[in-house]
C-alpha cells in the first residue's frame, strides 16, 4: 500500500513538472514564433534597403532567437525525462513528439533564413564595392584626361589662328590681283586700240597676256601649296 502511494506520489511531481516545462516550452515556441516572422522580414527585402543598413538590428535579432532556440532545446530534454519517468499508458510521449517537431521546424527555418539573410549582405557588399570602383575609375580617368583635352584644345585654337592669319594673306592677294586684273584690262584696252593700228604692238599685247597669265598661275600655285602644307601639318600635329 506504502509503495502504491510512493508510486501515485512521484507521478503527481512527474505531471506537475510536466506541466510547468510544457507551459514554458508553450511561451518559447509563441516568442520564436514572433521573433522568426520579424527576421524572415530581412530576408524578404527587395527595394533600395538592404540587410547591410540593419546590421545592428539584424545580429541583435539573430542572437535573441539562437538564445531562444537554446532554451527551447534545454526545456524539450527535461520534458523528455519526464516522459520517460511518466506511465507508459500516458499521452505524453505524443505530446513530447510534438515539441520536438516544433523545435526542428523553428531550427530549419531560422537557419533557412539565416542563410537568405547572409547571401544578400555579401550580395549587397559586393555591388557597393563594385560601385566605389567604378566611380574611382572614372574620377581617375577625369582628371588624367583633362590636361590631355586643354592641351588638344590650345594646339586646335593655334591651328586655326595661322589658318586665319593665311587666309587673309590670301584675301589680300585675291584684292591685289582684281586690283591689277582691273588695271591690266584698262591697260589691254587701250593697247588693243593701238594694236589695230599698229601690228607690231598686237604681238606686244599678246606677249604681255601670256605673261600675266604665266605670272597668275604661279602665285595661285604657291597661295594652293602654302594652305595644303598648313592643313598636313595641322592634322599631323
Amino acid at each position: 500500500m506504502a509503495t502504491t502511494a510512493s508510486a501515485a506520489s512521484a507521478d503527481a511531481v512527474a505531471a506537475a513538472d510536466w506541466d510547468e516545462l510544457r507551459r514554458e516550452a508553450r511561451r518559447l515556441e509563441g516568442q520564436l514564433d514572433v521573433r522568426l516572422s520579424s527576421y524572415a522580414k530581412l530576408g524578404g527585402y527587395s527595394d533600395s534597403r538592404s540587410p547591410t543598413s540593419e546590421s545592428s538590428q539584424w545580429k541583435s535579432m539573430e542572437m535573441e532567437i539562437q538564445t531562444l532556440l537554446e532554451r527551447l532545446v534545454d526545456v524539450n530534454e527535461e520534458m523528455g525525462r519526464c516522459a520517460a519517468a511518466a506511465a507508459p499508458a500516458s499521452s505524453i510521449a505524443q505530446k513530447l513528439a510534438r515539441h520536438r517537431d516544433i523545435l526542428h521546424e523553428f531550427t530549419q527555418e531560422f537557419k533557412r533564413t539565416r542563410g537568405n539573410i547572409t547571401s544578400m549582405r555579401e550580395h549587397a557588399e559586393l555591388l557597393t564595392s563594385v560601385r566605389n570602383d567604378i566611380n574611382e575609375y572614372k574620377a581617375s580617368s577625369t582628371m588624367q584626361s583633362a590636361p590631355n583635352l586643354l592641351r588638344e584644345r590650345s594646339a586646335i585654337h593655334g591651328s586655326i589662328i595661322q589658318i586665319d592669319e593665311v587666309t587673309d594673306q590670301a584675301e589680300t592677294i585675291k584684292a591685289v590681283l582684281a586690283a591689277q586684273r582691273s588695271t591690266f584690262g584698262d591697260i589691254q584696252g587701250k593697247v588693243k586700240q593701238l594694236s589695230d593700228r599698229f601690228p607690231v604692238i598686237r604681238g606686244l599685247l599678246g606677249a604681255i597676256k601670256r605673261k600675266k597669265s604665266k605670272d597668275t598661275l604661279v602665285l595661285s600655285a604657291v597661295i594652293a601649296a602654302c594652305t595644303v602644307f598648313l592643313l598636313i601639318y595641322w592634322i599631323a600635329k
